[in-house]
């Protein structure tokens, strides 16, 4: 769990065996509204140490997995954490998030104007309700403004990636190479694509758009597949267009694009016939754009992809045994 992680490692920080002359940089506490107990949204019990009144000196403030029920809202929410978020901003603290505590950032207008990352399920949250964010669902780690003093990452594990940045930058990189090789943590260099799915349209009730999508999904190796989703459609070219974007948050292509590469996924897990011809059943007559392509909406080569899987599938196999 990331508080408890992200604790442990930074106070570790500056320990017996670290760099002479590399103090305790970190004085981690736990810190929320109030300093009351409470059981996380995955049943952990969390004890604060100190609330957020009386945190108000803090100069390095992570925030953690904020809970979220399916079809929730985050408008609204967190009113009070935002406000001390933006004045500790003011006083020249450094904001760091882990997995979708980006949302609290974005709900405090932090993120507005400026990249950032999230655990890449958020995609579709981040695109209805924070557009003003430039999204990177791909990073692991990424700088969100204010000269650095912003730092959004990605999915649940990112704790770990933001750690050793932390002491990286704020204790040298020997003292991050000391405490990834004595906690085992470390390198994640294809980012969150090889772990993200497509991200879910948005639900709407336009019948025509609805329509033609589960078409495209019954028909994806068909060619020219926007020319004859147009064509189903009865609409004009740019009305449809506009009204496909609108309703699904994807443009006609980048929509078709996203639920081949989805099958091609599939195929690659679950059959050993060659990407040439994962490429032809999905409608690529060229290989080498399929797997650009491939490569751009997932993070890694279609062969790579199909290596991930059998390696995975055989150590679960291997511990099965």
């Amino acid at each position: 769990m990331a508080p408890y992680g992200l604790y442990e490692v930074l106070q570790a920080t500056g320990e017996p065996g670290a760099e002479p002359g590399i103090p305790a940089r970190f004085k981690p506490r736990l810190v929320a509204l109030r300093k009351e107990p409470f059981i996380s949204s995955i049943g952990i019990p969390l004890t604060p140490q100190f609330s957020i009144l009386e945190s108000e000196d803090a100069g390095l403030i992570i925030v953690c997995d904020a809970e979220l029920q399916p079809g929730e809202t985050p408008e609204g929410r967190w009113h009070h954490e935002s406000m001390w978020l933006r004045q500790r901003l003011e006083g020249g603290a450094t904001i760091c998030s882990t997995c979708s505590g980006a949302v609290v950032l974005a709900e405090a207008g932090l993120l507005d104007g400026h990249e950032a990352t999230s655990h890449w399920a958020t995609a579709a949250l981040f695109r209805d309700y924070y557009p003003a964010v430039r999204f990177r669902p791909e990073r692991i780690l990424c700088d969100s403004g204010h000269h650095g003093r912003i730092v959004t990452t990605g999915g649940a594990s990112s704790w770990q990636d933001l750690a050793l940045y932390l002491i990286g930058r704020f204790c040298g990189a020997v003292e991050a190479a000391r405490i990834a090789r004595l906690f085992v943590i470390g390198d994640r260099g294809n980012g969150q694509l090889p772990f993200s799915t497509m991200a879910t349209p948005r639900r709407h009730e336009d019948s025509v758009i609805a329509e033609v999508q589960g078409w495209i999904a019954e028909n994806l190796a068909k060619p020219n597949p926007v020319a004859q989703m147009v064509k189903r459609s009865g609409l004009h070219d740019r009305t449809f267009k506009r009204r496909f974007r609108q309703a699904t948050g994807y443009t006609p292509i980048d929509y078709v694009h996203a639920l081949r590469v989805e099958e091609a996924k599939h195929m690659l897990e679950t059959s050993s016939i060659s990407v040439e011809a994962v490429a032809a059943e999905i409608g690529y007559a060229d290989p080498a754009h399929f797997s650009r392509l491939f490569r751009r909406l997932a993070g890694i080569t279609p062969a790579q992809w199909r290596r991930r899987y059998f390696a995975v599938a055989g150590s679960a196999r291997q511990g099965g045994t």
